[in-house]
């Protein structure tokens, strides 16, 4: 059975206030087309559709567009919610939706339902799991202990409950939205942190023949079952170095994996440059950024005159412009943002604390109550946006 894994399409979005609608739109045609050249069996699409809950209605358009497409292609499609979505709108009608061979999997509870294909060999189990979020749903898996590994871990107990009762040589396929330990993330992912601890281990996959993951926006292979598609577009200056890409995976009659990455369309090219300003307006070995966007980093000791102006003379689409001195980090006139770089919440409020008593930071127990805290706040922030 040929697959193509797909995930994080984040509809809506902009790039540095930078619509990227038609990007996206073109993206959705070059995956119709894949599906149709390559001789596809099945679309999987592992999360974060949208950029948020309440998409705009463009947005909900394209998406509109692309599932009757895929329909009319005659492809089945699997998709689950990802930590953007609003699980709830992205599932309405799914029942009906279902009939036209387009299966969204976004309620917690069917996880252990799969959608069952049948190609020369046998039947092929597809299961989504819908992203998680570990305080609505512990109750659902009834854990003990709120964290993605517990939820995660639970709901694939249910998947391998269902799997054993199938008949022999069922292969199996999992959707999942989460943080996988060994991914490499990006600065455009949402924290999905719990408790200080993001990422879940591989293992907790063990039992089924592929993983077809969502979240983080760079294409990976975490083991040669579970596999990140990553983002389509660059979503972040991060991704900069990303190839953007699909995973076209065969999986063969005995659960074996070969996998090929199928290059996305690419609107345009996201750069990084660095240094003082008349270096970056006068170097030869930046011309092939002419056309990128760029963010641009300039080191200047004392803040230049009119910068984005004389950068966009060279460089007409910069879009993000960066200041970073060059000083000493133990200057008192190194920025606020200098002297943060690199910290998390929870290593801010620490640091905080220290400030306040004098050197001395918060003990264990304190440190529990600050990352319960911020756990609070980042689950009360995810229930407000899914309510509206």
């Amino acid at each position: 059975m040929r697959m193509l894994h797909t995930s994080d399409w984040h509809l809506g979005r902009s790039f540095h206030r930078v619509g990227l609608l038609d990007a996206q739109a073109a993206f959705l045609d070059h995956l119709v087309a894949t599906v149709r050249e390559r001789d596809v069996d099945a679309v999987l699409v592992a999360g974060d559709v949208y950029d948020r809950a309440v998409p705009p209605l463009a947005a909900v358009e394209l998406f509109d567009r692309a599932l009757h497409r895929l329909a009319a292609a005659g492809v089945p499609t699997v998709m689950i919610s990802g930590n953007h979505d609003s699980a709830r709108r992205l599932g309405v009608g799914a029942g009906l939706i279902d009939r036209a061979g387009i299966h969204l999997r976004t309620d917690p509870a069917g996880c252990a339902t799969p959608v069952v294909l049948r190609d020369a060999h046998g039947d092929v189990a597809l299961y989504g799991l819908p992203y998680l979020e570990p305080a609505l749903v512990r109750d659902e898996f009834k854990v003990s202990r709120v964290g993605h590994e517990a939820v995660i871990g639970a709901a694939m107990e249910r998947v391998r409950d269902d799997l054993a009762g199938r008949p022999a040589g069922t292969r199996s396929v999992v959707l999942a939205h989460a943080f996988v330990a060994g991914g490499e993330p990006s600065d455009s992912e949402r924290d999905i942190t719990v408790g200080g601890v993001a990422s879940v281990p591989a293992g907790v996959f063990d039992g089924v023949d592929y993983v077809a993951l969502g979240h983080l926006h760079g294409a990976q292979a975490v083991t040669t079952r579970v596999r990140y598609s990553g983002s389509p577009l660059a979503y972040s200056f991060s991704e900069a170095d990303h190839r953007k890409t699909m995973w076209l995976v065969d999986l063969g009659p005995g659960g074996e994996i070969d996998a090929e990455r199928i290059d996305c369309p690419v609107p345009r090219r996201v750069a990084r440059i660095r240094g003082r300003l008349e270096e970056l307006v006068e170097n030869p070995a930046l011309e092939r950024h002419t056309e990128s966007w760029i963010e641009a980093t300039l080191t200047d000791p004392v803040r230049p005159t009119d910068p984005m102006a004389r950068l966009c003379a060279r460089f007409p689409h910069t879009i993000s412009l960066v200041f970073d001195p060059e000083r000493a980090p133990e200057d008192p006139e190194a920025s606020y943002a200098q002297r943060l770089k690199g910290r998390d919440d929870q290593q801010i409020a620490e640091d905080f604390v220290a400030h306040v008593r004098g050197g001395s930071g918060p003990d264990e127990r304190e440190r529990t109550v600050l990352s319960a805290a911020f756990d609070d706040v980042r689950v009360d922030d995810m229930t407000r946006e899914v309510a509206r």
